[in-house]
């Protein structure tokens, strides 16, 4: 399956979409439920110029949104053990459990073995944790497929500077340009992909999903 037979026209003139590792198959036909609340969302995504332009604090408006749109998805965490035998001539010779052998790796929404991360604006080294944490997943046996979910490259500096300047917190417009905010070393497209080429994602099937102008509008 291609990724253009995956969603809607209205989703595909939306977003800019990619699919590593027979993403779109393994999506739509393991998990229809999961792709089909995905496919809701995306059908429904609108952010606005003010979300962009305000300041974001520890969490930005755009992630506070999206956190609407999947409810029922929960932040996970995995963490496990590794038993380690050493066996000689058919017998184990030695036996030891190396602890917190994984660790720590967190996805931002996970609903059965689908597992979805947002990176709107972040430093693009965000990229390697994420695919890094799909992979440990996906070699655990916990998800068979990750989405990413972050700025298409028709977001860039251009379209940023048609925004004007920062928001203050009162609504009043502030001294700081908004394209100074969104630099070519933050998450957006075009950092993402030469990772997928690359297989930094591991064995795990990952679409890759760009938000466009399309998906903009007015406060």
């Amino acid at each position: 399956m291609r990724e253009s037979e995956l969603f809607s026209e209205n989703i595909r003139q939306k977003f800019e979409i990619y699919s590593y590792r027979n993403a779109a198959s393994v999506l739509a036909g393991s998990f229809p439920d999961q792709c089909a609340q995905v496919a809701a969302a995306l059908e429904d995504f609108r952010i606005t110029t003010g979300m962009i332009r305000r300041p974001g604090g520890s969490k930005g408006e755009i992630a506070r949104y999206v956190d609407t749109l999947f409810p029922e998805w929960v932040e996970t965490r995995i963490s496990a053990d590794l038993l380690v035998r050493l066996e000689h001539g058919g017998h184990t010779d030695t036996e030891y459990l190396r602890k917190g052998f994984l660790d720590g790796h967190r996805i931002d929404f996970v609903s059965g073995k689908v597992a979805l991360d947002l990176e709107w604006n972040s430093k693009d080294q965000t990229y390697d944790r994420d695919l890094y944490a799909f992979s440990a997943f996906y070699d655990a046996g916990a998800i068979d497929v990750g989405i990413i979910l972050t700025r298409g490259s028709s977001l860039d500096t251009a379209f940023f500077r048609t925004l004007g300047k920062v928001l203050n917190k009162d609504g009043t417009e502030g001294k700081e340009d908004v394209y100074k905010k969104f630099g070519a070393s933050t998450t957006w497209m075009e950092k993402l992909l030469y990772r997928l080429v690359a297989g930094r994602n591991g064995g795990c099937p990952v679409p890759a999903i760009g938000i466009t102008p399309k998906c903009m509008g007015d406060d």
